[in-house]
């Protein structure tokens, strides 16, 4: 299973560094997102009680977990588009692992978001962003961000095994990208938010992963509980969903 996802995924990663262009498009939304809210939101930070010295550098977290729902929500597209083309079928046909045909296409999704979050990162510090140089500190907010790839990319699979038809896929993709960064402290602070939203921001993955992000880059001393705690809920919600993926995969048929 192991060899299999390691030559699947240089399969795929070949094929998106003949394409760079694809991976690069789905990054205008997220540095569109970071520009005109870190100016028009500017004088936030101003408000008494605001938890970072300006808006750009609170906001950076939940724009590089943006990257990853932008980049991930949509893997499912492509599987899609290799089951009509028959792609798929022919490798159910073949002595390869079925497991590999989803880890592989998850860890290819998963690896690019990465890739795309450090661009973020890049342009947000060229913005003026003031947050952690530390490489250890950014290592761990990107293993955040893989985790959270290997979630989201795995659970596009999934629905698109069984809706099996892209314009559905394409509104859940939709579902699970604004209302879940809404529904997070992602662009105000929980202590602004009314309490129902708080409460619903608690149940929802993005938060853990947008406070541990923050508490390694933004917090003056990385808060190492705040970044443990996201880190396990995000490594639970991979898991579960990458599962899940698996086992909706085996139900096809060749």
């Amino acid at each position: 299973m192991f060899a299999d996802t390691w030559y699947l995924f240089n399969k795929y990663l070949t094929i998106t560094l003949r394409m760079p262009l694809w991976s690069l498009f789905s990054l205008v939304q997220p540095l569109l997102w970071l520009f005109i809210f870190g100016a028009l939101f500017e004088n936030f930070a101003q408000v008494p009680g605001f938890p970072a010295p300006s808006y750009i550098d609170y906001f950076l977290p939940g724009v590089v977990i943006m990257t990853v729902l932008f980049g991930s929500s949509w893997a499912g597209v492509s599987l899609l588009r290799e089951i009509s083309s028959g792609t798929v079928d022919k490798m159910l046909v073949a002595p390869v692992s079925r497991s590999s045909i989803v880890l592989s296409r998850v860890l290819h999704s998963a690896v690019q978001v990465v890739a795309q979050a450090v661009i973020v990162l890049i342009a947000a510090w060229l913005m003026g962003a003031h947050t952690s140089w530390n490489p250890i500190n950014i290592a761990q907010a990107m293993f955040i961000v893989l985790l959270l790839g290997i979630a989201f990319a795995s659970l596009s699979n999934g629905l698109a095994i069984i809706l099996q038809r892209e314009e559905p896929l394409v509104i859940m993709g939709n579902m699970m990208t604004l209302p879940l960064m809404f529904f997070s402290s992602s662009m105000v602070p929980a202590s602004f938010m009314p309490p129902w939203l708080h409460y619903a921001a608690m149940a929802n993955p993005i938060e853990y992963a947008v406070t541990s992000v923050r508490a390694v880059l933004v917090t003056p001393a990385p808060a190492e509980s705040s970044y443990l705690l996201g880190m396990a809920v995000t490594a639970a919600f991979a898991g579960v969903t990458l599962a899940w993926a698996i086992s909706a995969f085996k139900t096809l048929r060749s």
